[in-house]
């Protein structure tokens, strides 16, 4: 082994998270076109789903996105008519995102896509559990330092 092992590919935890994430992101596109959605307008509804309403930097926070990706993003559900925006009247500067009515029954048609995707990605409940933990505990651990 030489001093430059560490530059291999296949040394590299970050490439198979990178082709892993990137590959499962377009096994959802045919799924997510049946919905007029994008693989991040859909996690962004998941959030919205179980919370019904947040402000932006909640938001953001929760999907790991910075308002910049955020915004073009939410004009597009509100044009859809799947959220509304408006500012908080406690404080001006926080925006609220609520669910609409036609967001909820967007849930209704997502409800089969988890099932759809685990049977593309065929590891066991068991290893699909573990890897998810593992995720997180990486997730986590980065968090705490920055």
């Amino acid at each position: 082994m030489d001093n430059y092992d560490c530059l291999k590919l296949e040394s590299q935890l970050c490439f198979p998270l990178y082709v892993c994430s990137k590959e499962i992101v377009r096994r959802y596109k045919p799924f997510l076109d049946e919905l007029d959605l994008t693989y991040t307008q859909y996690i962004t509804m998941m959030v919205l789903w179980d919370k019904k309403e947040l402000n932006v930097k909640e938001l953001g926070k929760r999907l790991y996105l910075d308002s910049g990706t955020l915004t073009p993003l939410l004009k597009k559900l509100e044009a859809k008519g799947y959220v509304t925006r408006e500012r908080s009247a406690e404080d001006e500067r926080n925006l609220i995102v609520r669910i609409t009515d036609e967001g909820e029954k967007l849930k209704e048609k997502a409800a089969a896509i988890p099932e759809k995707i685990g049977a593309c990605v065929c590891i066991g409940k068991d290893k699909a559990k573990m890897l998810y933990d593992t995720l997180y505990e990486i997730l986590n651990s980065i968090d705490k330092q920055w």
